[in-house]
């Protein structure tokens, strides 16, 4: 078994819901995939040695198609699971609704340049030892309702430890990537457990103590929609009390209902937010236990464009395993830096030409603005005075978005239907384009042809925001409220440019809005287009610092250095 050489020596266990490796593995939905994928690609370049563990979500998140209206549509993602990966022998189930669903897994190398490879199993229940319904349990990605949640988050984390176990791993750490994957910790109660006690509650303090030494916990946000919660009447139905009596779980992850956010706290050693201000938030969300902070990063192999690719290795040989050599950014010519990313954006005017039927001019700054669509991302914001705007904007201005709503949020389908409203109300004044199917091939060739990259949430609900990242790695300046990573990242004038001030409270101002567009606006007509248009070698300047001072250290090889030396190996 050639696989098998992976159990030879001690690892990480990373588990997450979805994980973003290529456009050709559609197993997720956004930042959150993004990031594991970036997260284990670094791994592998490190020679961390890491195993990851995810879902394989057959039908993928969901392919987007916007009709005449602007309304958003969904359908699956078709993708063959066995043209990628390699299926493994090894079988085992795990209890759902009385019945032992099987679960098997499927095996992906992430291999690296640098000869680092990282076992990634995708966990599948489509075999014919189950029924139909349960052969689907792994199907959709965040699909279906609450039930359908509790079944793919049992799969995770009791199915993924089980299967780290029977195919002979060897783990001294189990890192959750969100709560999603909490209820390995109950599983790893059930294998610690004195058999020889009496009861559960007379070991439960010392089990949970073994349990929590072995775990890891990152937190991505403070919005209540990413905890998941269940009513332990549907705890009750699905999973019965098979893995922890009732009255222990309810200690640990809730009296009132299961809250995997809870329950990961009270059986982690290390609990980290993904930016300082988000380690702030958390603490004061989740007031007794103490929050770490590890801010996010982004693989730059990956998400540089083909022509900084070419760039650096030109002048910064080594960047792709050793990043913080950007910092030597300064090494490249000023003309060659400005060509590399018209490059860049001729590339996105040619996709945006054969998608939609539009022109893109590469003489006119751009802006780009490509995110999960959510009420809190506040993606219209730049639309809120239209007279504004187009005072400042008309024949100098060109916005691009994109992104997918859940297929549950109606509100954020409607944030859609504004942004084509837009595209009618403008057209002719200021170009407005949507790229529909945000996915990772959309972002390889839209954030680095932009000239500058828009981020408007709600304070403090952006936990760290990695887009941004990925366009300071190519040389494209932020242009964002200070929350989430770019607080770290933002050197007014520099780097980019920030809208609005620095959140000090746990809950948004309701007046923000108002300010934030005002802010805006002056910034953008203040400041950002007469340094783009009339002070192009300064403009070069900003591009080259956003390399050399944000993607030199806000990217997954730093991020990952951390988790070992601060999460992984402090016992």
């Amino acid at each position: 078994m050639e696989w098998s050489r992976f159990t030879e020596i001690t690892r990480i266990a990373y588990f997450s819901m979805e994980i973003g490796l290529s456009q050709e593995i559609p197993t997720y939905s956004g930042g959150l995939g993004i990031l594991a994928g970036d997260t284990i690609k670094s791994a592998a370049d490190l020679n961390v040695p890491l195993v990851a563990v995810t879902l394989a979500s057959r039908k993928g998140y969901f392919e987007q198609t916007i009709d005449s209206h602007g309304y958003q549509h969904e359908q699956p993602v078709s993708w063959d699971i066995a043209s990628q990966m390699e299926r493994l022998p090894v079988r085992v189930s795990v209890p759902i609704e009385g019945r032992a669903v099987v679960v098997q897994a499927w095996l992906y190398r992430t291999k690296s340049p640098a000869g680092g490879v990282v076992p990634v199993l995708f966990l599948d229940t489509d075999m014919e030892e189950n029924t139909p319904e349960d052969r689907a349990i792994t199907d959709v990605l965040y699909g279906g309702d609450q039930r359908y949640r509790f079944k793919q988050e049992i799969v995770l984390g009791v199915g993924g430890v089980r299967l780290l176990s029977a195919m002979g791993f060897r783990i001294f750490q189990f890192h959750m990537n969100e709560g999603h994957a909490a209820l390995l910790t109950l599983e790893l109660l059930n294998k610690t457990r004195n058999l020889s006690a009496a009861t559960w509650t007379e070991t439960l303090a010392m089990d949970r103590e073994s349990v929590a030494r072995r775990c890891v916990f990152t937190t991505h946000t403070p919005v209540p929609a990413g905890h998941d919660r269940f009513s332990y009447d549907l705890v009750s139905e699905v999973l019965g009390d098979s893995l922890l009596p009732y009255e222990e779980l309810r200690e640990l992850a809730g009296h009132e209902e299961l809250n995997l956010t809870t329950l990961a706290l009270n059986l982690s050693r290390f609990v980290n937010g993904v930016a300082k201000k988000h380690g702030q938030v958390s603490q004061a969300m989740f007031p007794g236990y103490e929050i770490h902070a590890i801010t996010n990063g982004i693989h730059p192999l990956t998400w540089a464009s083909p022509y900084m690719v070419a760039l650096f290795n030109d002048f910064i040989q080594g960047w792709a395993v050793q990043p913080e050599l950007l910092v030597r950014v300064d090494l490249i010519p000023d003309l060659q830096v400005w060509e590399a990313h018209q490059g860049a954006k001729a590339y996105l005017a040619q996709y945006i030409k054969e998608v939609t039927g539009q022109k893109l001019e590469l003489d006119v700054l751009t802006i780009g603005f490509a995110r999960r669509v959510a009420t809190y991302k506040r993606n219209d914001l730049i639309f809120h005075d239209l007279e504004r705007l187009l005072a400042l904007g008309e024949g100098k201005l060109q916005l691009i978005f994109s992104g997918k709503s859940h297929p549950h949020d109606e509100e954020g389908k409607r944030l859609i239907q504004r942004i084509h409203e837009m595209i009618n109300t403008l057209e002719g004044r200021i170009t407005v384009i949507y790229l529909p199917n945000y996915n990772m091939d959309v972002a390889y060739r839209l954030i680095p042809g932009v000239d500058v990259w828009l981020n408007t949430p709600t304070r403090p609900l952006e936990a760290s925001g990695t887009s941004g990242m990925k366009a300071a790695l190519n040389g494209v300046p932020n242009f964002s409220v200070l929350d989430g990573w770019w607080i770290e990242g933002h050197i007014e004038g520099v780097t980019g440019w920030s809208i609005g001030a620095v959140s000090t409270e746990l809950h948004a101002n309701e007046g923000s809005r108002d300010e934030d567009a005002l802010d805006l606006y002056n910034k953008l007509e203040y400041v950002i287009m007469p340094l783009y248009y009339q002070q192009r070698q300064a403009w070069i300047q900003v591009m080259k610092n956003a390399i050399g001072k944000n993607a030199y250290y806000f990217n997954t090889h730093v991020m990952m250095r951390r988790y070992v030396t601060e999460a992984y190996l402090q016992r």
